[in-house]
């Protein structure tokens, strides 16, 4: 695995980078091809605490997570063990049901230890369907705030494209564009 380190608020030291890519090294064993797999951490240390963002990029799929705590190992360590459950939901979710996506190439999920059935949160309950009304981004993001969400789907009337606007975790505002095109 390629290993990418950054600092934000903060120098990133030899300890620092050693004591990463020795607690991400552990991710290894998860990948067939792990020198074409790149891991990006990004560190942010504040007056209390630090944060810690790691994405790991496949040819498939990209893992990411993004940890708070007090103690900086500690926050790497919450972020590993992140990752890994990240990706044995997905080995659990593949394992029920065929999908288009072959991370077979990517990631060796045998590997992994057998996780118990009795997690089933990840089923749907609910499904809802919409009719986009084209408006501005800041008609979605008014609308977005009266309702209480964290994002809308609506029509950009600018290019007529499908758009989500969400709160950012760190504050503001982003935007997701489909880059698909309707049909007609």
């Amino acid at each position: 695995m390629k290993y990418q380190i950054v600092g934000k608020n903060t120098t990133i030291t030899d300890s620092i980078r050693a004591a990463i890519e020795k607690k991400l090294s552990r991710m290894d064993k998860y990948f067939v091809d792990g020198d074409n797999v790149l891991c990006r951490a990004v560190v942010v240390t504040y007056k209390v605490g630090a944060k810690v963002e790691i994405t790991i990029f496949t040819k498939e799929m990209d893992f990411r997570t993004e940890v708070r705590a007090n103690d900086f190992y500690d926050s790497v360590d919450t972020a590993i063990d992140k990752l890994e459950d990240q990706m044995r939901r997905l080995k659990t979710r593949f394992g029920k049901k065929k999908s288009g996506i072959s991370l077979g190439r990517s990631i060796a999920f045998e590997n992994f230890q057998a996780e118990e059935e009795a997690e089933e949160k990840d089923e749907v309950v609910r499904t809802k369907s919409i009719y986009l009304d084209p408006m501005t981004l800041d008609d979605a993001i008014t609308r977005m705030e009266a309702l209480g969400h964290s994002f809308f789907v609506y029509l950009d009337e600018e290019d007529n494209e499908i758009s989500v606007a969400y709160k950012r975790l760190d504050g503001g505002y982003g935007v997701i564009q489909v880059e698909n095109k309707l049909k007609d």
